[in-house]
């Protein structure tokens, strides 16, 4: 291909100091976070051709991708993306390489904000497009993932009046910076100056995009909803207090503060809030529960709302359920070695009981959701029980708990098993009726899987003894134990290498005979500066051996099963995590908090 017949903006960069070059010169201005091309561009060839030059991949692995494509129908570059063979920094590397642009590490380049604002925030995430700087007074520098657009960089040059020299940044990169420019406490502060909120009642809430026309408090929901969807937040508490009402995000298990609403839009936003769900606005002395589902950003995400009477006013609570995380396989949850093939095998079996353990919201359904999308197959019949259903899963047949109506868990099982079910899952056991419905479920020729509230996996024996369970029963049906927490994961982009001393060890009562080998946060950007991006499972998976059998029979002390069960390679969850520690995959501390 001719240079000629590229873009403007894409053509190669002159080597010479001609001054029609489009993009900066981060050599002679040093910019942090800004580097020109190795190559002065390749005008010619393919970004995969790139990827290769510049070492990323080998030329086979290329090649293989290249063959792959042909049938894919996508771009080998993107196969080789999410396949894990580069990563996103690379890619964006290799693609400013080949149209011979600057790249720019938004992590480490100062984004003028003057320049980020003459767009509105829906057309930088439409375009994955956004200006962080200036050139000179007639032209913005804009960072893009896709440089090949340019209907992006003509509607961005009408929009503001300015060319536009582009720079190549990761995709994950402008996210992060657009979800931060659509900050909600400049919402609250629109959305306050606009006045007071309009009485307009929508049947029904499609999309999340927020158009000039919506009334304030509409704007500023939809703004929080958006901006918690953006960050991966799993729960959003509207909580009314002295004045005003504080909104906190729940990221990876811990909860945030995220934005306050004045006094005076309190009662406005809850009603929304109401609205979008179908619940009783004028209903404000007992507690609420409603579901709804949106759209955000083409992603479809349903939320469960919960509105609690306070005493200081009605607040809200939302879970946020995105079906994409209930669609994850073991191996991204992060269960792995021994623990995973006693698990796989233990839910691969024809009959028996399986079950998961730990606290609310450990991600005990997202790992049976994990286990039942592997054996769901047309010759299995799979129905679950749940309070409530969470995520849709294809091909399986889903019951949601409905007290009101009469139907609790033991109703539900005891139906169940009449409807010819090969697995079967109950969201979890909380009486001795659904227990030995269960357990009895297990021994007549059913999968069952389920969870329970203990702490370790010996403890769920106890637990069942304690519910009334004969303990020959739960010798003969139970087969794997399982029990688990989530901790955070390190943000691979600011992790730092560190070595924990023995002394700091001895204080956490961690024994490793000796140093350990770390990893510690530091924050970034990318991880909105708490040094965490994501959360892995820590798990404990105990094997009932015919040993353990045996002291399940004759009802010895939880902690003799414990012994047995860790002499027969269980390892418990702190062990589990420091395992990810000495991986990198998270820290000591994010261990220990989720392990006490």
């Amino acid at each position: 291909m001719d240079p000629r017949d590229l873009p403007s903006h894409l053509r190669p960069v002159p080597d010479s100091g001609d001054s029609t070059a489009p993009a900066l010169d981060p050599a002679s201005s040093g910019v942090p976070g800004l580097t020109p091309p190795m190559m002065r561009g390749r005008s010619s060839g393919f970004v995969t051709d790139v990827l290769v030059d510049l070492g990323y991949v080998p030329e086979d692995r290329a090649r293989q991708a290249i063959e792959e494509a042909r049938t894919a129908g996508r771009p080998p570059e993107r196969l080789l993306l999410d396949q894990g063979a580069i990563d996103a920094d690379q890619l964006s590397r290799a693609v400013a390489e080949r149209y011979g642009l600057d790249h720019i590490d938004l992590a480490n380049y100062q984004v003028d904000m003057a320049a980020a604002n003459l767009i509105s925030v829906n057309t930088a995430r439409r375009y994955r497009a956004l200006p962080v700087g200036f050139v000179d007074k007639e032209t913005l520098l804009v960072a893009m993932a896709d440089p090949t657009n340019v209907l992006a960089v003509d509607d961005i040059q009408i929009a503001t009046a300015l060319d536009c020299s582009v720079a190549v940044a990761a995709e994950e990169d402008i996210d992060a910076l657009i979800g931060r420019l659509n900050t909600l406490q400049s919402a609250v502060t629109e959305a306050v100056s606009e006045g007071e909120a309009e009485e307009d009642e929508l049947a029904e809430v499609s999309d999340i995009e927020v158009s000039a026309e919506d009334a304030p408090v509409i704007k500023l929901v939809y703004s929080i909803l958006g901006q918690a969807v953006g960050e991966g937040a799993s729960d959003v508490h509207f909580e009314p207090a002295e004045g005003e009402m504080r909104v906190r995000f729940r990221v990876d298990g811990v909860l945030r503060e995220a934005a306050h609403v004045p006094k005076r839009m309190v009662h406005a936003v809850v009603s929304r809030v109401k609205i979008m769900s179908d619940l009783n606005i004028a209903e404000k002395r007992v507690p609420q529960d409603g579901r709804v589902g949106i759209t955000v950003e083409d992603r479809r995400v349903d939320l469960r709302i919960t509105t609690l009477p306070t005493q200081r006013g009605e607040g809200a609570t939302i879970r946020i359920l995105d079906k994409d995380n209930a669609q994850r396989s073991l191996d991204e949850l992060g269960m792995d070695g021994t623990a995973r093939d006693r698990f796989s095998d233990a839910f691969h079996q024809a009959y028996g009981a399986v079950l998961v353990t730990g606290p609310t919201g450990s991600g005990k359904s997202t790992t049976l959701y994990a286990s039942l999308q592997e054996i769901n197959d047309v010759e299995r019949n799979i129905i679950t029980i749940e309070d409530p259903v969470e995520y849709q899963l294809n091909g399986i047949n889903q019951i949601n708990v409905n007290r009101k109506a009469g139907l609790d868990f033991a109703t539900g099982l005891r139906s169940i098993l009449r409807a010819d079910p090969d697995v079967v899952m109950v969201g979890e056991i909380r009486d001795g009726e659904t227990a030995r419905i269960a357990i009895e479920a297990a021994l007549t020729g059913h999968l069952m899987l389920t969870t329970l509230h203990t702490n370790d996996a010996p403890g769920a024996i106890t637990r069942l003894t304690k519910m009334g369970i004969e303990a020959f029963l739960t010798a003969s049906a139970v087969d794997c134990v399982v029990a688990q927490r989530l901790a955070r994961k390190l943000c691979t982009h600011c992790k730092q290498r560190t070595i924990v001393p023995p002394q700091a060890l001895e204080d956490a009562d961690i024994r490793v005979g000796g140093e350990l080998e770390a990893y510690e946060p530091t924050g970034c950007s990318r991880c909105n500066q708490s040094g965490y991006k994501g959360r892995v499972g820590l798990y404990s998976v105990m094997k009932m051996s015919d040993r353990i059998k045996e002291m399940t029979v004759a009802q010895s002390p939880e902690a003799e099963i414990a012994g047995v069960a860790r002499e027969e390679g269980m390892l418990t969850l702190r062990e589990d995590g420091l395992a990810k520690v000495r991986g990198g995959l998270t820290s000591l501390e994010e261990v220990i908090r989720v392990t006490a």
